[in-house]
């Protein structure tokens, strides 16, 4: 097993990660470890082909892939190593840590370590939705992706569960590249989401929005062929048709590399956590600025 020393480990190579980098270097530091576990930095920014990032950094408005771009060029010139399609498996109280990538594992020693992992999208497993499990069921993240990135179709007729940001973003492009959005499912009687793109998506594209609904059973055999939904007002449920389900029902800090630090009253005082694994941001900008706050703590 290989060992690497190194004065600052980042985990994550997102917004969050990238900003930190450049915040440590602005600190002084020269020996910086980012470990990324996909093929490049820019995390989730590399697939918002929409526009709404960079206002409060740049102000400019940007695409995600061109907010990424831009710091992706002022990490090349930074001092930072960068370790893609490298995972941290776990962190040490001693200040190591375990690292599997193309060439096997790599134990780290640090001084101090930022994690800036983002956060994970919660599925369909997490309800207390009944029927059967077929395909066309996804989170919009994972839509997103397929779509943008890998230029793979995800189906038509859809229904989206959720009225978060994502989810009208998704909406919004989806109804762009011509398919039916048949209807947002919202619990709430009134949608989520900032206003900017509750103008901009909902009301820009016309979008249905079902409020006080739920999803209550998945119907389908093979690609599913509707869903089940539940009026909270009356508890009258009906039959809604549709050929793909997509689901924006909040986000999970990514932490689980942090393994034990987590379990004491306070973090250690070499230990950070920045960005959406902290706690969920609105905007991009917010997690970059959160981030930079790292230059004087540090």
């Amino acid at each position: 097993m290989n060992t690497l020393y190194t004065d600052i480990l980042i985990i994550g190579a997102g917004a969050a990660g990238m900003a930190a980098v450049l915040a440590a270097e602005k600190k002084g530091y020269q020996k910086i470890l980012l470990a990324e576990r996909k093929e490049t930095p820019g995390g989730v920014l590399l697939q918002c082909t929409h526009r709404g990032f960079g206002l409060g950094y740049f102000r400019e408005d940007l695409t995600g892939i061109e907010y990424a771009d831009r710091f992706r060029r002022m990490l090349e010139k930074s001092c930072a190593k960068i370790l893609n399609r490298t995972m941290v498996l776990q962190l040490y109280q001693d200040r190591t840590a375990l690292l599997a990538g193309k060439d096997g594992l790599t134990r780290v020693c640090f001084e101090k370590c930022i994690m800036a992992t983002g956060c994970r999208e919660r599925t369909i497993q997490s309800l207390p939705v009944g029927g059967t499990r077929p395909s066309g069921i996804m989170t919009c993240g994972t839509a997103q992706k397929l779509m943008n990135i890998d230029k793979l179709e995800i189906g038509d007729e859809i229904v989206i569960l959720g009225t978060g940001d994502v989810g009208q973003i998704v909406a919004r492009d989806l109804i762009k590249k011509g398919r039916k959005v048949l209807a947002m499912i919202e619990q709430n009687d009134v949608p989520g989401g900032l206003k900017r793109n509750q103008e901009q998506c909902l009301k820009a594209f016309s979008i249905p929005v079902m409020l006080k609904t739920q999803i209550t059973g998945i119907c389908g055999s093979g690609r599913i062929e509707g869903v089940i939904v539940r009026h909270l007002d009356t508890e009258a449920e009906e039959f809604l048709p549709c050929r793909t389900l997509l689901t924006a029902i909040g986000m999970i800090p990514e932490r689980e590399a942090a393994g034990k630090l987590l379990e004491g009253a306070s973090l250690p005082d070499w230990f950070y956590l920045v960005g959406n694994c902290d706690y969920v941001h609105d905007i991009v900008d917010s997690v970059t600025a959160d981030a930079f706050k790292l230059e004087s703590v540090l």
